[in-house]
C-alpha cells in the first residue's frame, strides 16, 4: 500500500521525535541551572556576615542592674534619656515599642522617657505610655521656632522641587511635615530646653521591635568606653533624595578644613566601588548612613562647634526642603568627617527591627529574631546593606 504524501511526512516526523526522546531518556542526566535572582546575592556582600558568629556583650567593664530602682535618687543612672518624636495618634505603636524595650532592657535600669511633639500630648497618650514603665515620663512640646519652616525657604520653589522629587519616586516629597521632622532631628532636637542637662539619648520610634535581653547599662558603656555614637543598621540612601548634600558638604569642608579628622571615616563616605551608580547620582557620596531610627549618642557631638557650623551651612542651603535631606545621612556624614571612627560603635548584641530591616545577632539572649536575617522584604533589599563597607574601612568593633 502506498502512503499519501501527508501521511509519509507525519511518519518521518514521528520517527525523528521517537529517536530524540529515546536519546534524552538514555543520555546522562545534567543538572538544571535555575535562573539566578536577587536572593542568590543576599550574602554576596560578605565573606561571612558577622551576625552569624556567636555574639556576646561588648568587652570591658559593664554596669549591671544593681540599685537602679526607679525611685532611687542615688542610683548609678547617668544623665541620659530614652527619646521619641511621636504624635498623639501613634500612641499604640509607641506603646508596642516601649513594651519591647522595657522587657529587654529598661525594666532593669529605669531610665526616663522623653516624648516630643509639635502639639501638646493628650491625656490618652500620657496615660497609656506611663502605664507600661516604672520610669519617669516627660511630655514636651517643640517650640514653634524649632519646628516652623525657615523664613528663607521659598514656598513656590518647594512645590516645584517636590514635583521633581515625586517624578523620581522620592517618598514624602510634598509632605512638608516630613521635611520639618528631618530638619528637627538633624539640628534642633538637642536644643530643646528639656534636654539642656541631658548628655546621652537612645532614640526609639513607634512600631519598632527589640528582641534580645541586654543586661548592662548601655549609657554607662558609652560614657566609660569613650563612645560618641551607636548604631545597629547601616544602609544606602536614595541618591535621588540628596543630590546636592555632598557637594554642599565639600563646600563646607573647603571653608573649614580644621574640622575634618584624619581618623574619621571619609573613605566609607566616598566609596564608589560597591554601588557606583549611587556615588554618581549623589555626586561623590556613597550614600552609606547609619539608620537613625535607632541611635544611641552623646549630644555633646551635636552641640559641638563643628556640627553646629555644618548644620547651619546645610540649613541655609535649603536641601531639607528643596530636596529631602534626612537626619540619617546628615548625622552620618558629620560623624564620618568630624569624629574619630573608633568612637562609633556597632551594637551588634541589640536585636532590632524597623520595617523592613533587622539586626539579628547569634545569641541565646535573643528570641523571635532569625540569626543573620537582614530583611523580611523583597530579596533585592539585601543590596541596601552598607555594613560591609563600614567593616571594610573601619572594622567590626
Amino acid at each position: 500500500m502506498v502512503l499519501s504524501r501527508p501521511l509519509r511526512a507525519l511518519a518521518v516526523l514521528s520517527t525523528f521525535l521517537l529517536i530524540y526522546l529515546t536519546f534524552q531518556i538514555l543520555s546522562p542526566s545534567r543538572p538544571i541551572d535555575a535562573p539566578k535572582g536577587p536572593e542568590d546575592d543576599r550574602h554576596a556582600n560578605f565573606d561571612r556576615d558577622p551576625n552569624l558568629d556567636e555574639t556576646g556583650e561588648p568587652e570591658g567593664p559593664l554596669w549591671r542592674a544593681d540599685d537602679y530602682a526607679a525611685d532611687n535618687p542615688n542610683s548609678p543612672r547617668i544623665n541620659a534619656t530614652l527619646l521619641s518624636l511621636v504624635r498623639n495618634n501613634e500612641v499604640d505603636g509607641m506603646v508596642q515599642s516601649m513594651v519591647d524595650l522595657e522587657r529587654t532592657w529598661n525594666h532593669k535600669f529605669n531610665y526616663p522617657w522623653t516624648f516630643f511633639n509639635d502639639v501638646p500630648f493628650d491625656d490618652e497618650f500620657k496615660r497609656k505610655t506611663q502605664a507600661v514603665t516604672k520610669a519617669k515620663c516627660y511630655y514636651e512640646t517643640i517650640p514653634e521656632e524649632h519646628w516652623a519652616i525657615p523664613s528663607w525657604i521659598n514656598a513656590d520653589l518647594f512645590e516645584e522641587s517636590a514635583n521633581i522629587l515625586e517624578e523620581q519616586k522620592v517618598q514624602y516629597a510634598h509632605l512638608s511635615s516630613y521635611h520639618q521632622m528631618c530638619r528637627w532631628n538633624s539640628g534642633m532636637f538637642y536644643k530643646h530646653p528639656a534636654l539642656a542637662n541631658t548628655q546621652y539619648y537612645w532614640r526609639v520610634e513607634p512600631k519598632v521591635h527589640f528582641f534580645c535581653a541586654v543586661d548592662y547599662d548601655v549609657f554607662r558603656y558609652m560614657a566609660e568606653h569613650n563612645k560618641t555614637y551607636g548604631f545597629t543598621i547601616n544602609l544606602y540612601d536614595s541618591p535621588e533624595s540628596i543630590p546636592t548634600l555632598w557637594p554642599e558638604t565639600l563646600k563646607f569642608m573647603a571653608e573649614h578644613p580644621e574640622y575634618v579628622r584624619e581618623d574619621g571615616a571619609l573613605d566609607w563616605l566616598k566609596d564608589s566601588e560597591k554601588r557606583p551608580e549611587h556615588n554618581q547620582k549623589a555626586n561623590g557620596y556613597s550614600t552609606c548612613h547609619f539608620w537613625s531610627n535607632f541611635e544611641i549618642a552623646d549630644m555633646r557631638f551635636w552641640r559641638s562647634q563643628a556640627y553646629e557650623d555644618y548644620f547651619n551651612h546645610l540649613d541655609r542651603a535649603g536641601g531639607f526642603f528643596y530636596e529631602r535631606w534626612g537626619d540619617a545621612p546628615v548625622h552620618s556624614i558629620a560623624l564620618g568627617l568630624f569624629e574619630d571612627a573608633s568612637r562609633i560603635h556597632w551594637f551588634r548584641d541589640i536585636g532590632y527591627q524597623h520595617v523592613p530591616y533587622f539586626n539579628c545577632p547569634n545569641s541565646p539572649k535573643c528570641k523571635d529574631c532569625v540569626t543573620g536575617k537582614f530583611t523580611d522584604g523583597e530579596a533585592w533589599l539585601h543590596k541596601e546593606d552598607c555594613r560591609p563597607l563600614w567593616f571594610k574601612y573601619v572594622g567590626v568593633g
